[in-house]
């Protein structure tokens, strides 16, 4: 008889991911029935999800008893927080994330996947402070592991998507493109093509869980610099991309006020400490290996998401 998945997030990026890797999976797809949570099952993506043969249910962390409800029967929970950038960003994620591990352990579940990050504050030794975003989730993942129920944990790294967003090239006077950040050009990004791949980390799990328990999978396709990916998208487009380093006082001015202190930490932690810390390039060479499927490249990531500079 095959075990329930629940899979919270279900039309996100992750969830997304985790639920396409499976449902397309030969042999997980006879381990698991996957049961997708969101907070509105009636959108388009939610009845996308049930043409697949997924079970769609109504859950919203901030709702007990949704949770509850959600969680009936299910053997195994994936589980992601959402971040929103305010003066509440860690007690809210860290109050979410709690939530979800505590509904999953008073429902029976026997295991938990949890979407996680390192601990900035503790690897830069407190010189980082304000990176909420990973903090909370380190924080989840350290009460997860107290609480009885198995558990791995999924940390990825930076999204490729973020250079079709917020991080794409922007136009200089000259007629070239550049990608401007605080840190240096050689500073290294684990990448994750975080819409396809999240799965092929988590179906690694999910088809060893004995064997993944108490691991954390430093989810990346590999290391990219900053002067990489600028060379990858000048490749891609034919056009001219640079990387420009900005002073921290004129990096801020770009970024939204409340989330400025978040996101310039984050950058200059990555750079003077690596993303996962110093065994970065171990962790994430270890993890790729292991990952179940072909990893994205950055390059096929711009080939199959063009990013059109006029």
């Amino acid at each position: 008889m095959s075990k329930i998945l629940l899979v919270f997030g279900a039309t996100g990026q992750q969830g997304g991911s985790v639920i396409d890797c499976v449902v397309n999976d030969p042999e997980l797809s006879k381990q698991y029935t996957v049961r997708g949570v969101t907070r509105d099952p009636t959108k388009p993506s939610a009845q996308a999800l049930r043409s697949k043969g997924v079970e769609v249910v109504m859950g919203d962390v901030d709702d007990k008893e949704s949770l509850r409800l959600a969680m009936q029967g299910a053997h195994t929970v994936f589980a992601v927080t959402i971040t929103i950038y305010d003066n509440q960003t860690k007690l809210r994620e860290v109050a979410q994330g709690k939530a979800l591990a505590d509904a999953a352990v008073a429902a029976g579940a026997q295991y938990i996947v949890f979407s996680t990050l390192p601990h900035v504050g503790k690897i830069s030794g407190g010189k980082y402070p304000k990176v909420d975003q990973f903090d909370a989730k380190a924080n989840v993942e350290k009460y997860i592991r107290n609480l009885p129920i198995k558990s791995a944990f999924f940390a990825p790294g930076s999204f490729m998507q973020n250079f079709s967003a917020m991080m794409a090239p922007h136009a200089m006077d000259n007629g070239t493109y550049a990608i401007s950040n605080v840190v240096a050009p050689q500073t290294t990004l684990p990448l994750i093509e975080i819409a396809t791949d999240s799965g092929k980390y988590v179906g690694t799990i999910l088809a060893e869980p004995e064997k993944y328990e108490g691991k954390v999978l430093a989810a990346a396709t590999k290391l990219y610099s900053l002067e990489d990916i600028v060379q990858t998208i000048s490749k891609v487009t034919s056009k001219t991309v640079t990387y420009n380093q900005l002073p921290e006082s004129v990096f801020r001015g770009f970024l939204p006020p409340a989330a400025a202190d978040h996101l310039v930490e984050m950058m200059l932690y990555i750079q003077d400490f690596g993303y996962y810390g110093p065994q970065t390039k171990d962790r994430v060479e270890w993890t790729a290996e292991n990952a179940r499927g072909r990893l994205t490249t950055l390059e096929e990531y711009f080939t199959k998401n063009p990013i059109y500079l006029q």
